[in-house]
């Protein structure tokens, strides 16, 4: 399907000149080439093919423009074509003559003829025979004769002969050609060949390495002109693809790179827990990585745990089973020995996660507890961890963190990577196992035969299960008794929380056996490929569909020795077997009470699902042609080679299927059968109705012959052996064709990134403009994706997943279109690397899209086999080879000749055996639907008969079991091998005798081997005659076969080492075309070679493919005859070919050698260097005592070299170090390589440039630095925002001040006057470590100064791609958006010193790297060579470059033309001995005073087994070994040594300085923690002045005293007298001027008592801060510093071990002596005093019910705590029997401490354990904690409720108890915070608080007290006693008397209880009764009364 245009000719044109034409459809335009001189006609005739998906409308317009070409200007438009192909459409072929218009509209007489062809989707035009294109010329007469010739065979619409074979369609052979011209060193492969670039050699995820495509040369040809831009897609892409289509490029990843143990190393540092839920408790946390677990100390009785312990593990297990290593972190209450405790909350997350974090790291988050156990509680709590992962390598930054206040806020820093909600909820993972096929069988037949004997049945070998592992569980599936077919229909349910932060489910296949229970297959399931998290995204969702299980090959044995690979471990190289499966997520809805909340694994059983679910069953047709097998490996032996190809177990003869099933199915029938006879194996006969096709799947043995002493080949000639194969899966095609599209995309926007770094690497003009093509042709590329994959039919198989990722591929593809166009038009000459970076983004993005996660058809495997055993094979993706008629849907080499390498299975292909090919092969394959067959042949090459099997002679659609070629063309090779450069080192002496030997078709030749070098210059043409190659000439002139180089190093005994091997494509002539500019004679480029994944040199070569004509060889150029007479035979490189040479002197400065290593256990005595370079060289001086005196008596020596004119062709230099040993022998010590001399290179300065420095006086501004402004002014401004935001800021900073100086800052008042005392540190008070903490606060706030500018850059910069042009009209809005937000944020933050203390406190610099890596290695003009050890043994091939390190050569080189310029030499002073090096300090041994300042050391790796250390410094420096072991600090991992160290040492002996720490341990010797080393000597010469750092002022008494001998001023003049600097000249006014820059700057300077002295110290320092804007001599001098240098310890390589703050001062001892050290020990902590006096409490929460009368009472008591001394806790009394929560207390608790203002931590000295030896120092937070309980007599008191307060900043106490609220605890954030060491004395209320049953806060009592810090001092002067006690004692509180406990004063109680409560009860029921007495009374005296008043007595 496709639109094909051929432009012929465009006549009528006026003048002379060169033409160019543009043809553009569908946004994708081709140019032609250029046609140069051409008059009034220009004869183009050229084919331009777009490929459609779509069906081509009948408006669409094919637009052609004509263009005069012009290399230098923009190319003028001469007319334009433009035609609706509506007529096309109808007709399918159109030929036209037309006009062209111009700019007007108007028709000028310019005419152009063209014919057009469109093959529909339905491809109703047929096939396309030969005389198509009725015109095509066979010869041009006319026009340039050699392009003639050139696009003759290029056109390939018509063919020599009509022996097309049946069915071949022409389609491809349409391709367009394009044609490259120009010359160029990297040029790539002339003329559209691709060349193997070098992407192919990389494994996937190495980073890819650079192949150069001359494209700016395209650039100049097509686009010079048309805007720069144009050189749009086809111009540049034509070219970098493929050109005849008919190769595909090879492969060249050859060891496989998976399943390799590294090295790995996770720490976890614990620093605490908050919120812990539950009452009291002893909290340890459990810190469990994969199977180790490890556990904190227990704290106790607290919620809020401080543990500050740091973990590690280390591990050696390959990458994948690191990252699927679940983390997981539990708090655990009241463990013991003797009980396991109880879980309170856990955490988990897998290792791979946190190495996908930035930096590898989580620093100083929160991680959420949840109990698994309980789904529906909610979060158990808060842990404050770091966790780090660190592969061999990586190197982890700290990152700085703002002050602990920013942590506190614990939300914002959860452990959770972006992206991932805080609120994560309960869901549950469901994973259905349907049924598996085609297992292989896991037992011995043997055993099978006893079973068959005993119970006469026949069983399938296999019992198997399927095993999910996810998140740290495993669930398994029943056991299916003997199945080869099983059937589970079961699902296996694992509860995790949502989105999970593990990543991949692993699910296996395994066998259940008694003995060994193994793996059948393993497959993981990439949560990220399945799930979507965008808010459009959805939730994880798979199939049901089949994924395929690869791993060992299938015939069984016992001991698999490829068993990892059935683990998932590394490339599997069979099919294994394949499983139905589907996965589903339900979100849990908590409150639901039915819900089951138990997280165990549940197996249950699932539902079936469709035969047809997974897709409709199809045959497929996998067809195969070996074109050539070569290049195999001899050790294989000479039995007979065969090969065999397999998809799923179809044409597995030996191993492939377990029973064979012989029935086959017509169309129709019902499913299950089919399914069940599925995978079976089909190569027997079945009867040959209607010709039915029998696969062969493996090619007929055959011998193979020699090739050389190292490989054979098989002699194929001319008949290639084919097989076939029928195969049946579910059609999910489409699968598969958009994941090619997307890989298509891939690939072009890779190769188009690669070859803008090769642009920017080689420095060619333009690369931002190849960059704007790359963009333009990926978002054309992504919108042609939307249009293909749109057209998806909707058919039932369909699974959810499937169009949920439909949907979001478009999503991400549209996105990424809009991105690329936007980012198009940003791509600036300046913003080119910032762009590529996105870029790459792109480019990850795309290769993750394209991954499909539901498999359909397997991957094929081709086996080499000798002897029917198993050799080597190759696996290829069947997405690769899959046929669609869509062009882009296609795979990559479906139809294509491949060059495949076949490697050993397993691992043995690891090290240097996988580095062997085991075979080359040229295959091609076709994949795809049986009834798709008819064009299965099409890509081979063309001019072969089929030879097909008897059966299907005469049936033109049956496939050929061989091809009969009957074109052979005859060739001459010429390999052009000049030199290698920067190869391996084989041998012992660090040197190679490298040849190499190129191989072609089935010959191969060695160059010439010379001796003892790594850059070997062979200068040789090796010619290769009578090359037979098969098929038609045109193909071969587009598409030759790879020629393979490999590079030996000759033995001279035994067999020549492997040292590597490359790839190249010979450029082609045939026998019509002359042999001339522009494509020969060929340009030498470089090949990057290969040894395994590991870069390992380049070859600089150039290959000619010669095609010898009917004339015989007399046509080719001639070869002249070997020139140097002393080579003997050996025949040069050609004059064309090789490089141009010009005359340059090499001077080289030795300066000295250093640390040399024995040399065969003798030690190096006197050593010399010998530098070579292109074949030249010169000898040091020799030294006649290493020991002595390493250094070079001659400094400077020179040697004069031709080299080429091309700095990229500039061969590297060597410097090599001998011994002279006695009897004149010589033994190498080591050797190095300076791979390129340009940065050694002298170009002279541009004399312009100079005069312009010189001129006139620049004064240079010098007001006092703010060292740091405040985030508010660093408003962005833009450049089309308003400038007046600017003004508002500076007036609130205003504003501010004046805020902060009326106490708002100090915490809320307490004052001013207070205030301005804190304002104004006191001189005495400050001391070092004032300053440092001062420094560290300026580095943390400009690194998150820097942050922030960085996250506005990308925030504005997402902007711009977001909104393309829409954003310059919202910027002004945005850029103010992020401001008011930043003040904000800043808000809360003035607590930072606001510079207040700015004034007073000096700042050093706190470098958190090492000073090297700031000031560039200290290399400013000498240089340090690493010397490496000979041979890398094949063992140690991944050993680091540090283990082969023998020693350093110190010295420097100068490269230049011959002759220099005179002015130069003729300046004054000029030394004609030391040439370059002028000014250079003389290298004799100098007496140093070396003095090390060691400030603390961070994050050590622990060395006990208690997770501590014991840390001491040890420092060698020579013969100087300090150990400071009696100062060791006790179990301490952030110890601060605060010592300084002086050390005298001699340098250059004595010049490497090593500091180490290392742990004490009581017993044993002491274990090294880690070290670091210093090259002291680079720092003592460097330029940057590093002896000793510059402060930032000049003082001479007090903390900051100035440390050098020399005063600035000094230092100054020494500066501009060694620079030839004019200066320094102090004039009136505090000024200084030094060359034409002016300072000014403070004259006076105050002494010890006060007194003003004039000085221009301060002047000078003035410079020196500024030295670096200094014209010529000017470089930044170091400052004050502390530098952070990682420690590292051998046994670990690679892995930081902790790090080191310390600084080095160094003066010469012919100086003045320096002042004493600077006193930096570590300041002691203060002793303070807090008393604490509790005086009511009040609402306190009633616990007890009392016995009689069932009254809420509690019997409280308060208890108090500093934090870390819970065993110092003190109780007040028990107030008895509170009725109303009140308590009189009037107690005082005393708590002394140690604390440290600058860190704001309390220092607590305590034995951890009674077996401790030593007392072990912390450092916790001051924090007091008050608790509220109620006392009971029987049982354990009741805990009530608490309140902690931190003592640096706490609420304000309430002035009453009604004002006190659970807002103070709750709402921190907005109350006045206040910090007793600032108030001193504070008085109020607090709330109680406790978690009530749904952990909410509620407040539980309320407590008055009082806090009054006093200083040990203090204290002692007014002491007080505890309690009540004397002296100062407190009065007894006033209780009610109920407090005496009732059973002792029973009446005094129950008046109490009667007289309150009951007062009116009572009264009234007194009353009551005296009524009822009277009544009584009255009933009882009243007979009588009446009696006696009736009776009257």
């Amino acid at each position: 399907m496709a639109l094909v245009l051929q432009l012929r000719s465009v006549s009528g044109l006026r003048g002379k000149g060169d033409r160019i034409a543009k043809a553009a459809f569908r946004g994708l335009s081709f140019y032609t080439r250029v046609l140069e001189n051409c008059e009034d006609e220009a004869k183009f005739d050229e084919t331009f093919r777009w490929p459609v998906a779509t069906n081509i409308d009948g408006n669409e317009i094919l637009e052609i423009q004509v263009f005069n070409y012009s290399k230098v200007f923009t190319n003028r438009l001469i007319g334009t074509f433009r035609m609706v192909l509506q007529k096309v459409v109808a007709e399918g072929q159109l030929e036209v003559t037309d006009t062209l218009i111009d700019d007007n509209n108007s028709a000028i007489q310019t005419s152009i003829s063209i014919e057009i062809r469109y093959q529909a989707l339905d491809g109703t035009v047929g096939t396309w025979n030969d005389k198509e294109f009725l015109e095509t010329p066979s010869v041009h007469s006319e026009g340039d004769g050699r392009y003639s010739l050139e696009t003759d065979s290029l056109l390939s619409g018509h063919r020599h002969g009509s022996d097309v074979s049946p069915g071949k369609s022409n389609q491809q052979s349409m391709e367009r050609s394009f044609r490259r011209a120009g010359k160029g060193v990297f040029s790539a492969m002339k003329l559209g060949k691709t060349r193997p670039s070098k992407d192919e050699h990389r494994k996937q995820d190495d980073p890819a390495v650079l192949e150069t495509e001359d494209l700016d040369r395209k650039a100049m040809r097509y686009g010079a002109g048309l805007e720069p831009d144009t050189i749009s897609l086809a111009s540049v892409t034509a070219v970098t693809t493929n050109v005849s289509n008919k190769r595909s490029k090879p492969d060249i990843r050859m060891e496989p790179s998976a399943g390799r143990p590294m090295d790995y190393q996770v720490s976890v540092t614990i620093i605490e827990a908050r919120q812990l839920v539950g009452l009291n408790m002893d909290p340890v946390v459990c810190v469990e990585v994969g199977e180790e677990k490890k556990y904190t100390s227990m704290k106790e009785s607290t919620n809020c745990p401080y543990y500050n312990e740091y973990f590690v593990f280390d591990f050696h297990v390959p990458p994948d089973v690191m990252f699927d290593k679940i983390i997981k972190l539990s708090v655990i209450h009241s463990k013991n020995l003797l009980r396991s405790g109880t879980l309170v909350g856990s955490f988990k997350m897998d290792v791979g996660t946190v190495y996908t974090q930035p930096e590898h790291q989580f620093y100083h988050k929160w991680a959420i507890l949840s109990d698994p156990e309980d789904l529906t509680a909610g979060l158990k709590g808060y842990l404050k961890c770091d966790i780090a992962v660190v592969g061999k390598g990586d190197n982890i930054k700290t990152p700085h963190k703002a002050n602990e206040t920013d942590e506190d806020d614990i939300e914002g820093n959860l452990l959770l990577p972006d992206g991932v909600p805080p609120e994560r909820q309960w869901a549950r993972f469901y994973i259905k196992i349907y049924r598996a096929e085609g297992l292989p069988r896991m037992n011995t037949s043997i055993m099978a035969n006893v079973k068959k004997a005993l119970i006469g049945e026949n069983k399938d070998l296999v019992d198997p299960y399927v095993q999910v592992a996810f998140a740290g569980q495993k669930g398994k599936t029943s056991i299916q008794k003997s199945s080869y077919e099983p059937l589970w229909n079961e699902q296996i349910i694992f509860t995790e929380m949502f989105p999970p932060l593990c990543k991949r489910i692993k699910i296996q296949i395994r066998d259940s056996d008694k003995v060994n229970d193994v793996a059948i297959g393993t497959h993981f399931i990439d949560l990220r490929k399945i799930s979507n998290e965008g808010d459009k995204g959805f939730l994880p969702t798979f199939g049901p569909a089949w994924v395929n299980m690869y791993g060992s090959t299938r015939n069984y044995t016992l001991m698999d020795e490829h068993q990892e690979l059935n683990e998932g471990l590394g490339e599997g190289v069979s099919f294994r077997a394949r499983l139905l499966l589907g996965l589903a997520v339900e979100i849990l809805d908590t409150t639901n009470p039915e819900i089951n909340s138990s997280t165990e694994v549940q197996v249950e059983q699932a539902t079936a699902v469709a035969d047809n679910c997974s897709g409709k069953m199809e045959e497929f047709f996998l067809f195969g042609a070996f074109l050539e097998a070569t290049m195999i490996d001899r050790k294989i032996g000479d039995k007979p080679i065969n090969f065999e190809v397999t998809i799923g177990n179809y044409g597995n003869q030996v191993d492939g299927s377990s029973k064979p099933l012989l029935r086959r199915k017509k169309e129709g029938g019902d499913g299950d059968e089919e399914e069940s006879e599925l995978l079976q194996n089909s190569s027997e006969d079945e009867g040959g109705e209607d010709g039915e096709l029998v696969s062969v799947s493996s090619s007929q043995p055959m011998k193979p012959l020699v090739t050389d002493r190292n490989y054979f080949h098989l002699p194929y000639l001319e008949k290639k052996p084919c097989i076939y194969i029928r195969s049946w899966w579910q059609d999910q095609r489409r699968r598969l064709y958009n994941a090619n599209i997307m890989d298509k995309i891939a690939d072009k926007l890779e190769e188009g990134l690669n070859d803008v770094q090769e642009m920017i690497k080689t420095e060619k003009p333009h690369p931002e403009r190849r960059l704007r093509g790359v963009l333009e042709e990926l978002s054309s590329g992504c919108l042609r994706f939307l249009t293909l994959a749109d057209k998806d039919q909707h058919h039932s198989s369909r699974t959810r997943l499937d169009r949920e990722r439909l949907k979001s591929c478009m999503r991400e593809l549209e996105n990424m279109a809009q991105q690329a166009t936007a980012l198009r038009s940003q791509v600036k000459r300046n913003t080119m690397k910032d762009k590529l970076k996105l870029v790459q983004n792109f480019l990850q993005k795309l290769r993750f899209l394209a991954d499909e996660p539901q498999h359909t058809i397997p991957d094929v495997f081709i086996w080499m086999m000798s002897n029917n055993k198993r050799i080597a094979y190759a696996r290829i993706p069947s997405k690769d080879i899959l046929y669609s008629i869509v062009d882009e849907e296609m795979g990559k080499d479906c139809a294509k000749v491949k060059t495949v390498f076949l490697k050993l299975p397993g691992k043995r292909g690891f090290g240097p055996a996988g580095w062997t090919v085991q075979a080359k092969m040229e295959i091609y394959l076709w994949l795809g639907l049986n009834k798709q067959r008819k064009d299965f042949l099409s890509g081979l090459p063309c001019g072969f008969e089929e030879k097909k099997t008897p059966r299907g002679q005469n049936l033109p659609s049956f496939p050929p079991i061989s091809l009969l070629y009957t074109k052979k063309q005859v060739f001459q090779l010429r390999a052009h091998m000049y030199q290698a450069r920067s190869l391996f080192a084989a041998d012992s002496s660090g040197l190679s005798d490298p040849f190499a030997r190129v191989f072609f078709i089935s010959q191969s030749q060695c160059t010439e081997v010379l001796n003892e070098t790594l850059c070997p210059t062979w200068d040789q043409l090796l010619v290769f005659d009578n090359v037979e190659l098969y098929g038609e000439a045109h193909e071969m002139r587009d598409d030759p076969p790879i020629i393979v180089i490999e590079i030996y190093d000759q033995d001279t005994v035994g067999k020549a080492d492997f040292m590597g091997r490359t790839f190249a494509k010979p450029v082609v002539k045939m026998s019509d075309e002359q042999y001339c500019p522009p494509r020969f004679p060929p340009q030498l480029e470089y090949y990057q070679i290969y040894r395994g994944n590991a870069t390992a040199g380049d070859l600089l070569a150039a290959f000619e493919l010669l095609q010898i004509g009917p004339a015989g060889k007399s046509d080719l150029p001639p070869i002249d005859g070997p020139t140097d007479m002393d080579r003997g035979p050996i025949l040069p490189v050609p004059l064309g070919i090789r490089p141009v040479l010009s005359r340059y002197r090499v001077e080289i400065l030795f300066w000295g050698l250093r640390d040399l290593k024995r040399v065969n256990l003798a030690q190096v005595d006197r050593p010399r260097v010998d530098i070579e370079c292109a074949g030249k060289g010169v000898q040091s001086a020799l030294i006649q005592n290493y020991k002595k005196n390493p250094n070079f008596s001659t400094l400077v020596k020179w040697f004069e070299v031709d080299l080429p004119e091309n700095e990229l062709l500039h061969p590297p230099l060597n410097i090599r170090v001998v011994d002279c040993r006695a009897f004149g022998r010589y033994t190498l010590v080591g050797s190095h390589t300076v791979s390129s001399l340009r940065k050694f290179i002298y170009r002279p300065p541009d004399k312009k440039a100079q005069h312009w420095n010189m001129a006139g006086e620049i004064v240079v501004n010098m007001e006092p630095e703010v060292p740091i402004k405040k985030m508010d002014t660093m408003v962005k401004l833009e450049a089309n925002s308003d400038a007046v935001v600017k003004v508002d800021v500076t007036e609130e900073e205003k504003e501010k001040k004046k805020k902060k100086k009326k106490g708002g800052g100090g915490g809320g008042g307490g004052g001013g006057g207070e205030e301005v005392e804190e304002e104004e540190p006191d001189e005495s008070m400050l001391d070092w470590w004032s300053k440092y903490f001062a420094s560290i606060e300026t580095m943390k706030e400009q690194l998150r100064q820097q942050e922030a500018a960085a996250a506005e850059a990308e925030e504005k910069e997402e902007m711009e791609i977001g909104e393309g042009s829409k954003a310059q009209a919202k910027n002004k809005d945005k850029s103010k958006a992020p401001k008011d937000d930043k003040k904000k944020k800043q808000q809360p933050v003035p607590e930072l010193p606001e510079k207040k203390k700015q004034q007073k406190i000096d700042e050093l610099k706190v470098f958190n790297k090492e000073l090297e890596a700031e000031f560039d290695n200290f290399e400013d003009w000498l240089h340090t060579f690493n010397l490496l050890r000979g041979k890398i043994g094949d063992n140690d091939d991944n050993a680091t470059e540090e283990e082969r390190i023998v020693g350093r050569f110190k010295g420097s080189m100068c490269v230049y033309k011959v002759p220099l310029p005179d002015d130069i030499t003729k300046e004054a002073g000029y030394d004609p001995t030391f040439g370059m090096f002028q000014g250079i300090p003389s290298n004799d041994p100098i007496n140093v005073l070396v003095r090390v300042y060691i400030v603390r050391a961070t994050d050590l790796h622990p060395a006990d087994i208690n997770g501590k250390a014991d840390p001491y410094i040890a420092i060698k420096l020579g013969k100087t070994d300090i150990k400071d072991k009696e100062n060791y600090i006790s179990k301490q991992l952030n110890p601060v040594f605060g010592k300084s160290f002086d050390i005298e040492a001699t340098f250059p002996m004595e010049s490497m300085l090593t500091v180490a720490v290392y742990d004490w341990d009581l017993v044993g010797t002491d274990d090294l923690i880690g070290e670091t080393k210093i090259d002291l000597e680079n720092r003592f010469y460097s330029k940057h002045r590093a002896t000793c750092g510059v402060s930032q002022t000049y003082s001479i008494h007090g903390y900051n005293t100035w440390r050098d001998p020399m005063k600035p001023s000094q230092i100054l003049s020494k500066l501009c007298k060694e620079g030839k600097v004019d200066g320094p000249h102090f004039g009136p006014g505090g000024r200084v001027k030094v060359a034409n820059r002016v300072f000014t700057g403070p004259t006076e300077i105050e002494d010890e008592n006060g007194q003003k002295k004039p000085t221009d110290e301060h002047l000078a320092l003035a410079v020196l801060r500024h030295w670096e804007d200094i014209p010529r001599a000017g470089c930044r001098l170091v400052p004050e510093h502390v530098e952070t240098r990682p420690l590292l310890n051998p046994d670990k390589p690679g892995i930081e071990q902790g790090r080191l703050e310390m600084w080095v001062d160094m003066f010469p001892m012919d100086m003045p002596a320096p002042g004493p050290a600077i006193d930096i020990s570590p300041r002691k902590p203060k002793k303070y005093e807090l008393r604490v006096i509790v005086w009511n409490t009040d609402e306190v929460i009633l616990e007890d019910d009392d016995y009689f009368t069932g009254e809420k009472s509690s019997d409280i008591f308060v208890r108090g705590w500093l934090k870390g001394q819970q065993e110092d806790k003190q109780d007040t009394d028990v107030h008895y029997h509170s009725l109303t929560g009140e308590g009189n207390f009037n107690w005082r608790y005393i708590f002394p401490f140690d604390y440290l203002m600058a860190e704001e931590k309390i220092v607590i000295s305590k034995k951890e354990s009674m077996f401790s030896w030593d007392e072990t120092e912390y450092k916790i937070p001051a924090r007091l904690t008050l608790q509220v309980w109620d006392a009971d007599h029987f049982s354990a008191d009741d805990f009530l409720g608490a309140i902690e307060l931190d003592l640096n900043r706490f609420p304000r106490g309430a002035k009453t108890s009604k004002q006190c609220s659970l807002e103070m605890v709750t709402n921190e954030a907005e109350l006045p915070m206040i910090s007793i060491f600032k108030q001193k004395r504070v008085k109020g209320w607090w709330p109680f608080v406790a978690r009530d049953e749904n952990d909410e806060l509620e407040i539980t009592g309320k407590v008055e007290a009082e806090l009054h810090l006093l200083t040990a001092e203090e204290a002692e002067k007014s002491p007080a006693g505890l309690a009540r006690n004397e002296p100062d004692p407190l009065e007894k509180p006033n209780r009610p008397d109920t407090s005496f406990i009732w059973f002792l004063n029973p009446l005094k109680s129950i008046k109490y209880l009667i007289c309150t409560r009951y007062k009116w009860l009572i009264i009234k029921i007194v009353l009551a009764l005296l009524l009822l007495i009277m009544v009584a009374l009255f009933l009882y005296s009243m007979p009588g009364y009446m009696v006696k008043k009736l009776l009257g007595a």
